[in-house]
């Protein structure tokens, strides 16, 4: 990565670690009402298997979303790191499986079977108003989004993230991979259309 670059993006993260702990604590409301408006975006077709998030640290919680979806039919999984400088790999998942503490602390499914999404519901640290995403680093979401994209097989990647989450410009290298719309609890932004409509 450019210095300026990796420079940029880890003052960015501490700044922003810190502007989403706040909103967590000021808008304890906002993951029913972000989920709300989550379900309606996404918009699944019969079949489509749907990707959430296990919640990490104040990150903005999926689970009201991921739950109203299980009760409407919708497949679920979640993302597992494999190994490092990998794509993510996705396990099955529905209210109830059994988990466990995986890579980074963060909670796994123990069975199930691999999935490949076609939609994501993606977590982040800040974003900006031309779809640019900043995690935490690992570059985990950027490979797998490029690796789905690629393969045709992820229709949409859609950020869940606090209004107070966004930022002018999120600093981008070549490899950082746009989100094609985002959730807030105050709104929903769409800057791609879903492939094949």
């Amino acid at each position: 990565m450019v210095p300026d670059l990796d420079r940029e993006k880890r003052e960015l993260r501490a700044r922003c670690t810190n502007l989403r702990a706040d909103a967590a604590r000021q808008r304890p409301d906002a993951a029913s009402i972000a989920g709300r408006r989550l379900v309606e975006e996404l918009l699944p077709s019969a079949g489509d298997v749907v990707a959430g998030y296990r919640a990490f640290r104040s990150e903005l919680d999926p689970l009201p979303a991921m739950v109203e979806l299980h009760k409407r039919g919708v497949k679920l999984c979640l993302p597992v790191v494999v190994a490092k400088h990998q794509p993510l790999a996705f396990r099955s998942w529905e209210p109830g499986t059994a988990m466990k503490r995986g890579v980074f602390g963060v909670d796994v499914p123990v069975d199930g079977r691999d999935c490949t999404p076609a939609l994501a519901i993606v977590p982040l640290l800040a974003w900006d108003r031309a779809g640019g995403r900043l995690g935490y680093g690992g570059g985990f979401y950027d490979r797998t989004l490029h690796a789905l994209r690629g393969t045709g097989q992820l229709r949409r990647a859609i950020g869940l993230a606090y209004a107070a989450q966004e930022v002018p410009e999120v600093p981008r290298g070549a490899m950082d991979a746009l989100l094609d719309g985002l959730v807030t609890e105050l709104e929903t932004l769409v800057w791609s259309a879903p492939c094949g409509s």
